[in-house]
C-alpha cells in the first residue's frame, strides 16, 4: 500500500473514535440549543473549517510550539481534560428550556463560540492533539519525498473527518426532530455524562504520566 494511503487509513482510524462526529453532534446540539436550520448549517461550516485548520496547525507546528513554551503532553491532557469535564458537568446540570421555539439570532450570535468551545474542545479536544502529535512523530521519515507523502496522508484523513463533522452537525436538527423530546433529553444527558467521564479520563492519563515521571525522578 502506498505510504499516503497507509497513513490516511492509520490516521482516520485513530482519530475517528476520538472526534466521534455523531456523538459530538449531540453535544453540539446541547450547547447551541434550538436555532433556525440555516444557522446550524452556518455553524457546521465554520466548525468544520476551524477543525481542519486546527488539525493542520497541530500536525505542522504542534510539537515545536509545545517545546518552545516548555509544555509537556501530560500537561495538555490534564488541562484539556479538566475543560471537557467542566463542560460535561455544566450540561448535566443545565435546566430545560421552557419552550422549543427557535431563539432569535444574528450572524454575530451564530459566529460566537465557533472556535471555543464548539471547535475546541467539543469537536477536536485534547485527545485529538495527543493523537495528531503522536501520528506526526510516527509519520516522520528521513527521505523527504516519503516524509511529504506520510504527512499528506495525515492531512487527508483530517479533511475526511472534517467532512463527516460538517454532515453530522448540519443535519443534527433533523436527527433531533425524529427523536422524541424526552428521548433526546435523555440522550443528551447520557452524552454529557460521557463527556464528563472522557474529560476525567484524559485528565487522569495526564496526571498519571506526571506522577510516574515524578516518582522516577525521586528514586
Amino acid at each position: 500500500m502506498p505510504l499516503i494511503w497507509k497513513y490516511f487509513v492509520l490516521a482516520f482510524s485513530a482519530l475517528l473514535p476520538v472526534v466521534n462526529p455523531l456523538g459530538s453532534a449531540l453535544v453540539f446540539l446541547g450547547l447551541v440549543g434550538v436555532r433556525p436550520a440555516g444557522e446550524y448549517r452556518a455553524l457546521a461550516r465554520s466548525i468544520a473549517f476551524n477543525t481542519i485548520l486546527f488539525f493542520a496547525a497541530v500536525e505542522l507546528v504542534g510539537s515545536a510550539a509545545l517545546s518552545f513554551f516548555g509544555i509537556s503532553l501530560p500537561i495538555v491532557q490534564v488541562s484539556g481534560g479538566l475543560v471537557l469535564a467542566a463542560m460535561g458537568w455544566s450540561m448535566l446540570n443545565e435546566k430545560d428550556e421552557p419552550s422549543d421555539a427557535p431563539r432569535p439570532s444574528s450572524p454575530r450570535d451564530a459566529d460566537q463560540g465557533t472556535f471555543y468551545p464548539l471547535t475546541f474542545p467539543v469537536t477536536a479536544g485534547p485527545g485529538c492533539i495527543v493523537v495528531m502529535l503522536t501520528l506526526s512523530a510516527h509519520a516522520s521519515r528521513k527521505v523527504f519525498s516519503d516524509d511529504v507523502l506520510t504527512h499528506v496522508g495525515l492531512f487527508l484523513a483530517a479533511a475526511a473527518l472534517c467532512a463527516l463533522v460538517y454532515l453530522a452537525y448540519a443535519y443534527a436538527p433533523k436527527i433531533a426532530r425524529v427523536i422524541p423530546p424526552s428521548t433526546a433529553h435523555g440522550v443528551l444527558r447520557v452524552v454529557a455524562f460521557l463527556l464528563l467521564c472522557i474529560g476525567v479520563q484524559i485528565a487522569w492519563n495526564g496526571a498519571d504520566a506526571l506522577i510516574t515521571g515524578l516518582v522516577h525522578r525521586l528514586r
